[in-house]
């Protein structure tokens, strides 16, 4: 194996988890073993996440410093710490493929997590958790809305959540909205389609479990905006989970239930030329990349990838078509905008900062940009063992956030925004307000 220089852009090869050989669990190891052997020898991710010191520390530990003198069993310290943000493959290590070491760190450890899934080793608590279409489904029932919100809020319910589902009584927890998005949303008016060179002229919005059971309001702003540039829209005729919350526990057959569920929908508005959103970036990414390299052969998901938009992504091209209204009315003061790391890892490059920058043409917009995992990390975040660790991840950001006392917060994942408010509070530096990127751009038009 000689070292080589890789100066071009990243490639994916197809996950093979249907393959024989993806959930052996020698083979596994033997390839886990290949790669830390290569972390060991760079180490340049040792910031991003609490899989590489624990890797390090492991190796640092043996007697000769070297991965071979690593137990097997011990590789699960790392396997279980990797959220799946991507960013060591994306950002950080120069050895992933076309470089002849095919190191593919992430798709290794869900390789791990999917054998680990399939020996039972995933209890209960972690399964309800990823679950997020089924708790979800009280979403929108007055009576079990406001108990299960009270209940939420309670020290010692919290507590009984920690023994009997791992939820951590210290971590954020969304609340259940009153009102789905799906029930409550309006009807596009506009019914003019004004394609542009990027840009179909019509939105089909996946609404995602999260806008859907927890923050209807985000989904909602989205809409208005859609609806002041005169973009005809539409609700996705019915939607299941994306598949994220599965993926992340290596529950690779459930992923595949959703997708069958998903696919074939969505993949109707593709082929009828909609452009399809969906305002959390983990859900968009899935939709950009994890299905498409889990079911390459799938023509109904290569068409949903090429449809399927950030929203700020589609709303920027949309302005560089010449196609978006930009009469901004109201300042939005001084604000800090945190990127998550499933936006960033999605090869658009940081569109909703270029939103917030057009904003700030017209009226007055501080903006401060903070590029870093927040440690948040979906269910990671929320966990009784991981909780700790995720706010350990969060405090550079949590610090950056708070760089010259901003008016209001904002981060495209809306999870993450919540956790980098609690973080912000805890550190004695809690901003003025939280809102979502689109909550604030339907404020700077100057929309009710």
């Amino acid at each position: 194996m000689t070292r080589e220089g890789n100066l071009e852009a990243p490639t994916r090869h197809p996950i093979d988890w249907r393959g024989a050989e993806f959930y052996d669990e020698a083979s596994a190891f033997a390839e886990m073993e290949r790669v830390f052997e290569i972390c060991h020898g760079c180490r340049r991710c040792v910031s991003l996440c609490q899989s590489f010191p624990n890797l390090f520390d492991l190796v640092d530990a043996t007697d000769d410093g070297e991965v071979h003198g690593v137990k097997k069993e011990d590789y699960w310290s790392v396997v279980d710490q990797c959220f799946l943000c991507d960013l060591c493959y994306m950002t950080k290590c120069p050895y992933v493929p076309p470089h002849p070491w095919n190191v593919d760190f992430p798709h290794l450890m869900l390789r791990a997590k999917a054998i680990k899934f399939k020996k039972g080793g995933v209890g209960f608590g972690e399964k309800f958790l990823a679950s997020t279409d089924v708790h979800g489904q009280f979403a929108g029932i007055p009576v079990v809305v406001q108990t299960v919100n009270a209940i939420n809020r309670m020290p010692a319910a919290r507590k009984a959540m920690d023994g009997a589902l791992g939820v951590h009584p210290d971590a954020w927890m969304p609340e259940l909205a009153t009102k789905r998005l799906r029930w409550s949303a309006a009807k596009s008016a506009a019914t003019v389609v004004t394609n542009g060179e990027r840009t179909p002229g019509k939105v089909a919005i996946f609404a995602t479990c999260y806008i859907n059971y927890n923050e209807p309001g985000i989904g909602h702003d989205l809409l208005k905006i859609l609806a002041h540039n005169d973009i005809p829209y539409v609700l996705v005729e019915k939607e299941s989970c994306c598949g994220m919350p599965k993926l992340e526990l290596g529950d690779l057959d459930a992923v595949a239930k959703h997708k069958e569920a998903n696919i074939p929908v969505l993949a109707k508005y593709a082929r009828d030329g909609y452009a399809i959103l969906a305002a959390v970036p983990s859900c968009t990414l899935m939709y950009k990349q994890e299905l498409p390299l889990m079911f390459p052969d799938c023509a109904d998901t290569q068409a949903v990838m090429a449809a399927m938009f950030d929203p700020f992504e589609y709303l920027v091209a949309r302005q560089k078509d010449g196609l978006l209204k930009t009469d901004f009315k109201v300042a939005l003061g001084k604000l800090s905008y945190h990127i998550p790391c499933h936006g960033r890892v999605q090869k658009i490059g940081r569109k909703t900062e270029e939103m917030f920058k057009l904003v700030g043409q017209s009226v007055d917009v501080t903006l401060n940009t903070v590029e870093r995992c927040s440690g948040h990390a979906g269910t990671y975040g929320v966990k009784t063992p991981t909780h700790p660790i995720a706010m350990k991840i969060g405090r550079p950001v949590f610090k950056a956030m708070g760089k010259d006392a901003p008016d209001v917060i904002s981060s495209d994942c809306p999870m993450a925004g919540h956790h980098i408010a609690q973080g912000m509070r805890e550190a004695g530096a809690p901003a003025k307000s939280l809102a979502h990127p689109l909550t604030l751009v339907r404020k700077a038009y100057g929309l009710s």
